[in-house]
């Protein structure tokens, strides 16, 4: 592994959550970030070869875990009162939300993983040249439902971000068990940051700032993040006319948020700037903007992250110390980047190998990582104990404890 990188350029890349046919990049949580990439080619493996009969038929995702169905809806959202700061003459900044929701089993139809034009987006900024049929991660198999009833009550409200380049569905596992679980959760694309964003007019957008990383830093990004979920959250809970249809699930009083990569690392602003949020989760994201020195007023916070060697990523050692209330920095081993998403299970699917040193299957990472990430918040937003939050058990070997 690399040092602390130097260079503008070096820093942006580590935060490029690549497919596993380019190497993991950024925020390990117990090694500094690196910024190489590695091709297949490079290892003398033929990506679209070894896709070929694989791809015939799409992925499927693990099932959610918790006794709810799981609706989805989407919403188109813009912000009138703040201009894109990515591409200005597009106007007032705009976002795509997936909204995942408790719901009466039986209703609704099925929920496509993502449209046939963001995934072509996505494999072309992923693996140039790539052969691999968009369809075969677009008709990826979920388990929510499009119009699905919702269910009575009021939950807890929780918002995803995903990391730099990859669009909002590498989190649909995680969003798909939460919402099962009983919450509901706002699944954020942040757009011109995020390759493969379709609007409602049929129109996709790619990543736009991907063409010069050197022009826009990672904290710029983090802190606009904050204010995309921030203006979310507005929309969804405010009382007159708000957003969604179903906005009366919503338990504004209990808001959590959590993200991988660098939609991870920007849990830490938009803590900072809205007191609304009450708890936040890191995954594997490099922190550029800091923990403030009230330690995000004692709120809770959680880093998890992948393990590959023995240095620290400075950011968490930072934030750590900074941090003023309950907290854990947990570090997965066999664990890469990509660990913490949907990717590894489709790649699995298009037959392209993880990662050197990955010896977590697809499903024990999804596995592991909606468990931890549902008992932080059942803890937070719920009240209610969850014994694997105090230390190593038997039952999650890989999962280790940060110690000060």
């Amino acid at each position: 592994m690399t040092r602390t990188r130097r260079t503008a350029t070096a820093v942006v890349l580590a935060l490029v959550l690549p497919l596993p046919v380019v190497a993991a990049a950024t925020a390990p949580a117990s090694a500094a970030p690196t910024g190489v990439h590695r091709t297949l080619a490079a290892t003398g493996t033929d990506v679209s070869a070894a896709a070929t009969d694989a791809a015939l038929s799409p992925a499927e995702l693990p099932a959610p875990t918790g006794p709810y169905a799981v609706g989805r809806d989407i919403l188109h959202l813009v912000d009138e009162h703040r201009q894109d700061p990515w591409v200005p003459s597009a106007g007032h900044r705009q976002l795509m939300v997936s909204m995942y929701y408790p719901a009466r089993p039986g209703t609704g139809g099925p929920a496509p993983y993502m449209t046939v034009e963001a995934a072509r987006d996505m494999l072309q900024l992923k693996v140039p040249g790539t052969t691999i049929p968009p369809e075969a991660v677009s008709e990826t198999r979920t388990w929510s439902h499009t119009d699905a009833v919702p269910r009575h009550g009021r939950f807890p409200l929780l918002l995803l971000s995903p990391g730099f380049t990859m669009p909002r569905t590498e989190i649909t596992s995680l969003a798909e068990d939460l919402a099962g679980r009983g919450y509901v959760v706002a699944l954020v694309d942040h757009t011109y940051e995020n390759s493969g964003t379709t609007f409602p007019d049929g129109k996709t957008l790619t990543c736009t700032i991907c063409d010069d990383p050197d022009a826009y830093p990672p904290a710029a990004i983090e802190e606009s993040r904050a204010k995309d979920l921030s203006f979310v959250i507005d929309e969804l809970t405010r009382h007159r006319h708000p957003a969604w249809r179903y906005a009366h699930m919503i338990d504004g009083r209990r808001i959590g948020v959590a993200g991988h990569s660098i939609g991870g690392a920007s849990a830490v602003p938009t803590m900072a700037h809205d007191k609304r949020v009450l708890a936040g989760v890191n995954l594997d994201g490099t922190m550029f903007v800091p923990v403030p020195d009230d330690g995000l007023g004692g709120r809770p916070f959680m880093m998890i992250g992948h393990s590959t060697g023995t240095d620290e990523d400075p950011t968490w050692t930072d934030a750590w110390g900074r941090l003023k209330g309950w907290k854990r920095w947990l570090t997965v081993t066999g664990s890469n980047h990509g660990s913490f998403t949907d990717v590894p299970v489709l790649a699995a699917k298009l037959g392209i190998p993880e990662p050197p040193g990955t010896t977590l299957s697809p499903q024990r990472a999804v596995q592991l990582t909606r468990t931890y990430v549902a008992a932080f918040f059942d803890l937070h937003l719920r009240g209610i104990p969850e014994p694997i939050l105090n230390g190593p058990t038997s039952a999650y070997p890989e999962v280790g404890f940060h110690a000060p």
